[in-house]
């Protein structure tokens, strides 16, 4: 058997897996690009010439590789889980404050480095392998402030998979084994209202099944299921706290309408069964508390932390419209 190891099983691999290597700056946006495991970008520049770096979001494909660099350093890798979707913009916070709301969304499943590398230090490697055009980083190993994404040729791939070693494998042995979501279909419960544009129409359909931007926009705010503890995002459902049938547009994506919830967990708070107080309490229906607590090892003592102001309204109409028992 051929040791997963091998030099020639991890080449092989590779070229099954990945068609192409790209490079991401994320200077601005890492912590929360990797976090809601996404890459956004406007699809144009402030004054709405286009930017080869923005329109290779739509070049990158499934199974393809991204190499991570923040503050001088690859810091993670992450592989495509899917194509480039029209998109409004995540919730970033102060960054990106001058970018358009529109822009482009390209699912990524990233797995962080324990000792990320510093290009900056090994020129006299790098190099000789950085293309003349599009190029991530300048002769110097400093990055280039206008590039988000670009192409990482092969031999410049190889050559960043040598000063990773080991760990580059590890890595990419956990953001492979991660599931790529199946295309959606449009389901029969979803309707859109005639002055709904084209723009947010895909991200609506996945907002409804807890995916794309919303659940980007979740796990930014989220960390782990309040009840179980969880904190594996594959292992977790992005929830809507106000419903989606009943939300408006810009409330389907926001992410402080929703929660990261163990699957089961999820079926009890969609369902009413469950809530939860401002005072981190966690609110059951007594038939539920009787029958099924304990059999599903849920604790109804649990302290489900503290919830922010915006996360506070919608919970406030969870436990109004939704929850089935008495609440305090």
């Amino acid at each position: 058997m051929l040791n997963r190891r091998h030099p020639t099983f991890q080449s092989n691999t590779l070229r099954a897996i990945a068609m192409r290597y790209w490079w991401v700056n994320q200077n601005q946006t890492y912590t929360t690009e990797v976090r809601g495991n996404f890459m956004w970008s406007p699809k144009a520049n402030a004054n709405g010439a286009r930017n080869p770096f923005y329109d290779f979001m739509r070049e990158v494909a499934v199974g393809d590789i991204v190499f991570s660099f923040c503050d001088t350093r690859i810091k993670a890798l992450g592989v495509v889980t899917g194509p480039a979707q029209t998109a409004p913009k995540p919730d970033f916070g102060s960054a990106g404050s001058n970018w358009s709301k529109e822009g482009w969304y390209v699912p990524v499943y990233y797995c962080a480095f324990d000792l990320p590398i510093r290009p900056k230090d090994h020129m006299a490697i790098i190099g000789p392998f950085l293309p003349s055009r599009y190029s991530p980083l300048q002769l110097s190993g400093d990055g280039l402030q206008g590039v988000y994404l670009t192409v990482v040729p092969e031999p410049l791939a190889n050559a960043l998979i040598g000063l990773m070693g080991q760990q580059f494998y590890d890595a990419l042995a956990v953001v492979t084994g991660f599931p790529i979501a199946p295309d959606l279909e449009e389901a029969d419960d979803i309707t859109f209202g005639p002055d709904m544009g084209p723009t947010f129409k895909d991200q609506l359909i996945k907002a409804r099944r807890g995916q794309g931007v919303f659940r980007s926009n979740v796990l930014l705010t989220e960390e782990s299921c309040r009840v179980t503890g969880v904190s594996d995002p594959k292992h977790l459902r992005a929830s809507h706290i106000k419903p989606w049938k009943v939300a408006n547009d810009s409330e389907r994506l926001s992410g402080f309408n929703g929660l990261l919830l163990s699957p089961h967990i999820d079926h009890l708070f969609d369902k009413g069964y469950i809530s939860f107080s401002n005072s981190q309490e966690l609110l059951v229906v007594p038939e539920v508390k009787a029958d099924l607590l304990e059999k599903w090892g849920i604790d109804p003592g649990t302290r489900v932390g503290d919830f922010n102001r915006e996360q506070k309204s919608f919970m406030e109409f969870h436990r109004i419209e939704i929850f089935k028992g008495p609440w305090p």
